[in-house]
Parts: structure tokens; C-alpha cells; sequence
């Protein structure tokens, strides 16, 4: 069955929750697992489009589709932290990405200012992952701050990591596109 009905009245049950203790949809926790979800979401449909486009990191980097399923793998795992679970991420997947980032950043000129988001559809989605990878770490550290869950400073690095990933592969999808990013004129 795709549904239990035990969630109808608004309450959901964590890993952590003693037997037949249910707590608010609206919580604090049920809110970070939910915009962690909504990023993974959105993190496939990009993931589907970079697989089109047949991105690669660099010559013989790894396929921008394939980083990105990865990091939908370690979403799980940051849920199920967040849930209550004795999985996090370890510090390892922390430095994988963030090489990956700096192998993005020095295929791509350098950054001198902000730019408009878009250039190409896929640059635009990588985009709207970002801001919404900022709120998924803004909802677990608010959640983690009220006492309503423990993730572990790996954990929290690696989400606040993401986003940066994210706006690499913006710029990486324009930059494969022949597409000149557009810095904004303030005026």
C-alpha cells in the first residue's frame, strides 16, 4: 500500500519516538526531514537533465548525473540521521565533495562577482537546488538547535557543502553550454 492512514491526524513517528508516541507534522524535526526530501526531489530532476546533457567533470571526471545521484544516496543518510538512526556522514564524504567542487571550480573561470541565475534550463534548476539546499540546512540547524534532533557536525558541513556543489554545477552546465554568465548591474 502507498499509504498507512496512522498519519492522518498529523502525526508522523521517528526512529527516536517511544512505542505508540507520535509527533506534529509541523515539528521542527518533521519539517528538516521534509525539506531534506524536497531537495533529493528536486536534486533527480536536475540529475535527469545532466544525464541528457551527458556533463561530465572534465575530461575524465565523472558525470555530473552521477555526483548527483551520490549525493541523493547521502540525503538518505542525513534523513535517517536526522530521524533518529546511528547513520551520519562521515568527514571523508565531506572532503570527496568538496574536491569535487574544486575540480568544477578550476575548469570554470574565476568567480568575480554574484550572477543571475539561469543561462541554460539546467544552470536554472541547479540554481532553485541551491536556495532550497539553504533552506534544508537552515531547517535541520533550527531543528538541532530547539533539542528536536542530533546530526553530527559532518553532517551539517556536508549540507552546507551542497549548496556550493550546486552552484558549481550552475555555472559547469553554462560554461558546457558556451553560455557567459550575467553579473548583476545594481541599477
Amino acid at each position: 500500500m502507498l499509504y498507512t492512514g496512522k498519519g492522518d491526524n498529523g502525526t508522523t513517528k521517528l526512529f527516536t519516538t517511544p512505542s505508540g508516541v507520535r509527533i506534529s507534522k509541523s515539528s521542527l524535526v518533521t519539517e528538516a526531514l521534509g525539506t531534506v526530501d524536497e531537495i533529493n526531489a528536486f536534486i533527480g530532476l536536475i540529475k535527469v537533465a545532466a544525464d541528457v546533457k551527458n556533463i561530465s567533470i572534465g575530461d575524465q571526471g565523472p558525470r555530473m548525473s552521477k555526483v548527483l545521484h551520490d549525493v541523493q544516496q547521502k540525503l538518505f543518510i542525513v534523513q535517517a540521521e536526522i530521524a533518529g538512526s546511528d547513520m551520519h556522514i562521515e568527514e571523508s564524504m565531506v572532503s570527496d565533495m568538496g574536491d569535487t567542487i574544486n575540480t568544477i571550480e578550476g575548469l570554470l573561470p574565476p568567480i568575480t562577482t554574484f550572477f543571475i541565475s539561469g543561462g541554460t534550463e539546467l544552470a536554472a534548476q541547479c540554481d532553485i537546488c541551491r536556495t532550497v539546499s539553504r533552506r534544508a540546512e537552515r531547517a535541520v540547524i533550527r531543528a538541532c538547535e530547539a533539542g528536536e534532533c542530533v546530526v553530527l557536525d559532518a553532517s551539517k558541513a556536508y549540507l552546507n557543502r551542497l549548496s556550493s556543489l550546486l552552484y558549481a554545477f550552475a555555472r559547469l552546465s553554462n560554461h558546457f553550454s558556451g553560455i557567459t554568465e550575467e553579473p548583476p548591474t545594481y541599477r
